[in-house]
């Protein structure tokens, strides 16, 4: 049984599917990118540069994706572990819904929490104004006429 699968055998399972790869899936690049990816590479043949024609970029669905639509040992085994993951997933979310439901609780009680602080801030800040306002009023230079002597 094999477990590699070669490019163009993935490459033709994809365009028989291109209907499971939308765009945030999986892009050709161009020939453009294909030039700069290229220049990462020193080593390669100037000609070709170990490539010679478009390749496929898959993004993290896209992987998953493609592992639904080859045929490899490979690509079973990785199926074969996003369903067991899919149902990890479900399973704690069940377990957890009554902790969900008390978060969402939480999170609306606070919701109006927040002008309520502003608010309060702003009276902080005007209580502040007005003790700084006194103790500029008791520490002013008074004029007129001041007795010295209390007798």
């Amino acid at each position: 049984m094999k477990t590699a699968v070669e490019t163009k055998q993935l490459k033709r399972a994809v365009r028989r599917n291109i209907s499971r790869f939308p765009s945030d899936f999986m892009f050709e690049l161009n020939e453009g990118e294909l030039k700069d990816w290229r220049c990462q590479f020193g080593t390669s043949n100037r000609e070709t540069m170990g490539l010679r024609i478009l390749p496929f970029s898959f993004t993290e669905q896209g992987v998953l994706m493609l592992a639904s639509v080859l045929k490899s040992e490979r690509a079973v085994q990785v199926n074969i572990q996003i369903v067991r993951v899919f149902i990890k997933m479900q399973e704690l979310l069940m377990n957890h819904k009554e902790y969900i439901g008390k978060i969402k609780q939480f999170e609306e009680k606070l919701s109006g929490y927040d002008e309520k602080i502003q608010v309060i801030f702003e009276y902080l800040k005007q209580l502040e104004q007005s003790k700084q306002e006194e103790v500029e009023f008791k520490d002013r230079k008074r004029i007129g006429f001041s007795r010295t002597d209390e007798t």
